[in-house]
This record gives structure tokens, C-alpha cells and sequence, in this order.
């Protein structure tokens, strides 16, 4: 199931639930591997209490650390000289590991009637078992007039670029170019901490009223590499052997030969040409540019002529030998070849530009 949007979106809503001081209800689990947004979520928990009142009423527990009695002791008793405690329960699925083992379960019955003069925030990767009797009640109707659960998944590597755009737009009100919004997604990866580290350093230092473009993110970020994927792509599509051997060797140098990067632009080029495989097929077949969109599926028309036009550099009788060197190159880099790293690496492209 895609969750395109889905993540950004929980986080949004929730975020703005909290600022406004509007926490509903005393008990919200908190889950999912998208952890930089759930912890940004825990500050401003954390931030409703006045620095007055925190003192007595805040407490920050591990599972690891404590107890389940120890958390609903604290849980049940009443604020000091305030309305509200608050208590964060973080790492929550680990009081049912050795050696006590399913303890988790011990928070049921105080889940059916919590303090209301507490917030109960729990957090985990995961949600308890659906199955089992705490995960079957945590999921149950009776349990929503109290319990709000949030799930954070990880954002999918395809749906960055949109992150990207998304985030520099809600949290700098700055707009990104597609092209940057790639170019950073790819350089810095799904670490999402990183990224809104790095759209913040651009939202700080190219000015308020330009467009933050591909030019800004590589003067930003040229501590990663000198050259990226993105470049060696013009210069394959474009069928320039000398240009592609030239980025690619430097992006080796800057990589140290990773075999993790080298899987990784193996990928990026196996879904570069799916899309010109399809598009030659189309077109072998007669179809209008109009009906090679529409059978495409590609509504965002600037993206579309963009890949028309890679595909007007290929044929359909070469996608079988490029497909076939790009799982050669896969093979090679899990071990089935006595070639070093780059030595695969400039094989896989001299085989595709031809």
C-alpha cells in the first residue's frame, strides 16, 4: 500500500494538535520507523508544560530503564500544582523481552481507564500484537474515545523528491525545483534528520525570494561528491562514453568503490530505462506522444517530456542487452565475478551507451 503523503500528513496534523495546546486525549501511541518526526513530535509534548510546572510533572522513562509498575505509579498519581502531567514511555515493546518477558500486557487495564489528568505518550517502532490481547484492545473501538494511535512509516525512496518540496514548503515556506528536490533526496539519501538539516541550511542561505534550484543544493552540499547520479545519467542518455567514465570514475574515488552506492545507482538505472523500455515499446507500436503519456500513467507532463526525450536516444532492440548488462552488473557486485568494483561499474556503462 502506498503512503504517498500519508506520513508528512499524520505528522501535520498532529503537530498542529500539540502547538495548540489541543491534546484530547490522555493516552497516544506513537509508532512507525520514521522516528525524526516522532521525536519532533516528543519536543513539543514536552514543550506544553511551563518551565515552572515540568519540574514535578514531567517524567521521560526507557523500558529498558523501568518498570511497567514504576510507569503506572507515576502515571496514576495526580499533577503537582498543575492541571497536567506528562509522561513519556519510549522503546515500550521492550518490557516484553527476556527476561521478564510480556509485560506490556500489565498496562491494559489502566489503558481502559486512564488518569485524565495524565498524557500517556508511548512510543516503539512497532504497535503491540494485534493479536494478543493488549494490541487487539489498543485497535479496538472502545479503546478510540481515549487511546489516538499514530503511525509514522519511513518515507519510500521514491517519494522524496515530493518530501522534499513538501517539507522546505511547510516548515520555511520556501519553494524547491524539482530538480533540487531530486538532486538532495539522491545525495543525501532517506535519512530525514539529514535531510531537513541540509533544506535548512538552503532556506538560510540562498535568498528568500529565489527558487531554490539544482545550483543551490550542489554548492550546499559538495561535501558529499563532486559528481552524482543525476550527471552521469546526462551523460549515458546522451551516449557520451568519455563524460560517463570521467563522473564515474570520480564518483567511485568520492564513494571509496561502495558496493552499496554502486547497488544503489544499479537501481536508479534499471528504473531509468523501464521507463525508456516503455516508452520505446509505445512507440515501436504507433502511438501519439499524447497516447504514450496516457498509457504511461505519467500525468505530470514536464516529467513525461522529459523521459520522451531520453527515450528518443534508444531503440527497443537495444533495451534487451541493457537490461541484461544491468543484471550482469547486479550479479557481479553480489559476488559472481572475480572483476574489482570499478572495473564492473565502467563495463555495466561502456555496455549501455554503447
Amino acid at each position: 500500500m502506498g503512503n504517498k503523503g500519508q506520513t508528512l500528513q499524520t505528522f501535520r496534523n498532529l503537530y498542529k494538535e500539540i502547538k495548540s495546546g489541543q491534546l484530547n486525549k490522555p493516552v497516544y501511541y506513537l509508532h512507525g520507523d520514521e522516528m525524526f518526526l516522532i521525536d519532533l513530535i516528543q519536543d513539543e509534548i514536552e514543550k506544553i508544560l511551563p518551565p515552572g510546572e515540568k519540574d514535578f510533572n514531567f517524567d521521560l522513562l526507557y523500558a529498558g530503564e523501568t518498570s511497567p509498575d514504576q510507569v503506572l505509579n507515576i502515571a496514576g498519581s495526580f499533577p503537582m500544582m498543575a492541571e497536567r502531567r506528562i509522561v513519556i514511555v519510549r522503546d515500550f515493546l521492550k518490557f516484553d523481552e527476556p527476561p521478564d518477558g510480556n509485560r506490556c500486557i500489565e498496562f491494559l487495564e489502566y489503558l481502559k481507564q486512564p488518569n485524565p489528568s495524565t498524557t500517556l505518550c508511548i512510543i516503539d517502532r512497532k504497535i503491540p500484537d494485534k493479536r494478543r490481547e493488549l494490541g487487539k484492545y489498543i485497535n479496538s473501538k472502545d479503546a478510540k474515545s481515549h487511546i489516538e494511535v499514530h503511525d509514522f512509516p519511513s518515507i519510500p525512496e521514491s517519494e522524496l523528491t515530493d518530501w522534499v518540496i513538501n517539507w522546505a514548503k511547510y516548515t520555511h515556506d520556501r519553494k524547491i525545483s524539482v530538480n533540487a528536490a531530486q538532486l538532495l533526496s539522491h545525495l543525501v539519501g532517506q535519512d530525514l534528520k539529514l535531510l531537513s538539516t541540509e533544506i535548512e541550511k538552503l532556506c538560510t542561505f540562498v535568498d528568500s525570494k529565489e527558487l531554490i534550484d539544482d545550483s543551490h543544493v550542489k554548492n550546499i552540499t559538495e561535501s558529499y561528491r563532486e559528481y552524482n547520479v543525476f550527471e552521469l545519467k546526462e551523460a549515458v542518455i546522451s551516449r557520451n562514453l568519455d563524460k560517463s567514465l570521467m563522473i564515474a570514475e570520480q564518483m567511485l574515488l568520492k564513494s571509496n568503490n561502495s558496493t552499496g552506492e554502486l547497488f544503489k545507482t544499479v537501481g536508479f538505472f534499471y528504473s531509468v530505462f523501464s521507463n525508456i523500455w516503455q516508452i520505446c515499446r509505445f512507440r515501436e507500436k504507433g502511438l501519439s506522444k499524447t497516447q504514450i503519456q496516457e498509457q504511461i500513467g505519467e500525468k505530470r507532463t514536464y516529467f513525461f517530456n522529459k523521459q520522451f526525450k531520453e527515450a528518443s536516444n534508444f531503440h527497443l532492440s537495444e533495451m534487451s542487452n541493457i537490461f541484461e548488462a544491468l543484471l550482469d552488473t547486479d550479479r557481479s557486485l553480489k559476488g559472481f565475478s572475480t572483476m574489482d568494483n570499478p572495473t564492473i561499474f565502467f563495463l555495466l556503462i561502456k555496455r549501455i551507451v554503447g
